[in-house]
């Protein structure tokens, strides 16, 4: 398979290509097109000739583009969700999980298009005011450029592509270099829906090089990033007065309080499913796990008894729930800190190992806070799960971070409940809930390290837009 950049509403070969491997077994699964400086600077040219027409759309042809998309991906689910486990690795269940997402994703994106608007304004409750009425509407910014990550390569490419057309505005993706067939598929997916050549360009591609295009040309007016908190500090260093939406990194803590005994078989699944989804390359990945003394060696027994049983293999295998991380790099980074994590006294009770590409599902306990696997993001299949005295440590552990994206809290006390609610110092709290969840309707944003802005479609299309006022004297 041989494909090049879409510009334009359509593909074009490049000269300079490199192979796509598949992360699970190494095999050869594609030659991409890679982008180069006058590939996105074209790209971004197509895209803002095409906000002269696309700023002027009516909001329901918007949507009903949106909605038609939608449609369309539903109908092909299966092509979609192969090709994203092909190239990023993802288990087939999560795969089709992540297809159904990017389906509402792109139905919300068609609601909220129909309701941006602004509101009426009393001038005359201001001196001299009086005879005029005002309002305010939400026009587009013009082009957006869009930096994507390699674990949601179909999901997190919708969250900025589905907002941007809603809103009226064009895009231009820089995917993944390891995962850039969906969005390539996602936006020639678009084209057969009637959506106008140049608003959804993709170019895959060196990061930096095509990145440092986008942040250089004035025509680009936001820049909407997911990925690492270094390379967002060094966008926006860069960025100057393009608006910037930084979606970083993460390590997200869970306190399980004595009261929930009762439920604690229900809890240890959902923190099983938390801590290992796709292999933990998930920017919520429920990374630190305190748990009430009076509990944690019953949690812990049962944890690693379910931790044990996760099935390891082929992402094709319905079965499978861990298998091969993205790349060896990747790997060998995971590995160390395990190893580092031991090293200073921790305790390793599963996992640890490497086999294949991946690493077995790995449980920690008595873990310092300055280990890497508790300070900073391990992006992996790594847990560690340690004891506290009470509500009052575990609230300080958690607070203890450069991030602050998403925490969790299990308790049955409703003052206990409402106090980590106000005190956890994250973009979202989930009470009753591990931190790894996301609804693609809700605001999602971190504060610390973890970055500034909100996706979440009506959010994102606030941060997309920009809000003029118009006042009209009738005197």
């Amino acid at each position: 398979m041989k494909i090049g950049v879409f510009i334009d509403g359509k593909f074009e070969n490049m000269e300079k290509t490199y192979e796509l491997t598949n992360p699970y077994n190494d095999e050869v699964i594609a030659e991409v097109g890679e982008g180069q400086a006058a590939d996105i600077a074209k790209a971004v040219a197509s895209a803002h000739e095409a906000f002269q027409t696309m700023k002027k759309m009516p909001a329901v042809d918007r949507a009903n583009i949106l909605f038609a998309a939608a449609r369309l991906l539903a109908e092909k689910k299966e092509e979609f969700a192969k090709l994203i486990t092909a190239e990023s690795g993802k288990p087939i269940s999560a795969s089709r999980s992540e297809v159904d997402r990017s389906v509402q994703t792109l139905q919300f994106s068609g609601e909220e298009a129909k309701k941006i608007a602004g509101e009426v304004i009393p001038l005359e409750a201001a001196v001299g005011g009086a005879g005029r009425d005002a309002y305010t509407i939400f026009e587009p910014l013009g082009v957006i450029g869009a930096v994507t990550p390699f674990n949601f390569p179909l999901n997190l490419v919708v969250h900025k592509v589905g907002p941007a057309i809603a809103s009226g505005n064009t895009i231009v993706v820089k995917p993944a270099e390891k995962t850039p067939l969906t969005s390539l598929k996602l936006a020639e997916l678009f084209s057969k829906v009637g959506l106008p050549d140049g608003v959804v360009n993709v170019v895959p591609g060196d990061g930096s090089a095509l990145v440092g295009v986008m942040l250089e040309d004035e025509r680009v007016q936001k820049i909407s990033f997911t990925g690492s908190p270094k390379v967002g500090k060094e966008i926006k260093n860069k960025a100057g007065l393009k608006r910037i939406t930084l979606e970083l990194g993460s390590n997200s803590a869970l306190y399980i309080d004595a009261s929930v005994e009762e439920n604690l078989e229900e809890i240890v699944e959902k923190a099983v499913a938390g801590a290992f989804s796709y292999n933990g390359q998930v920017c919520i990945h429920t990374q630190r796990i305190y748990v009430h003394e009076s509990l944690a060696e019953k949690f812990l027994e049962r944890f690693v008894e379910k931790t044990n049983k996760l099935i390891f293999g082929d992402p094709t295998d319905e079965d499978t729930v861990v298998t091969g991380m993205i790349d060896k790099k990747s790997q060998a980074r995971v590995l160390e800190w395990v190893e580092e994590a031991v090293n200073e006294g921790a305790k390793l009770l599963c996992g640890g190992e490497r086999k294949d590409n991946g690493i077995l599902p790995t449980v920690l306990t008595d873990v310092k806070s300055s280990a890497k696997v508790a300070c900073e993001e391990v992006f992996g299949p790594v847990v560690m799960v340690n004891k506290v005295e009470n509500e009052n440590e575990a609230l300080k552990l958690m607070n203890d971070s450069q991030y602050g994206l998403n925490a969790g809290v299990f308790t049955n006390n409703l003052k206990q409940a409402f106090r980590f609610a106000h005190e956890l110092e994250v973009g979202q709290v989930l009470i009753n809930d591990v931190p790894t969840l996301r609804f693609d309707n809700m605001p999602y944003g971190g504060i610390k390290s973890s970055g500034y802005g909100h996706e979440g479609v009506k959010y994102a299309i606030r941060e997309m837009t920009r809000m003029k006022m118009i006042s009209i004297n009738f005197k």
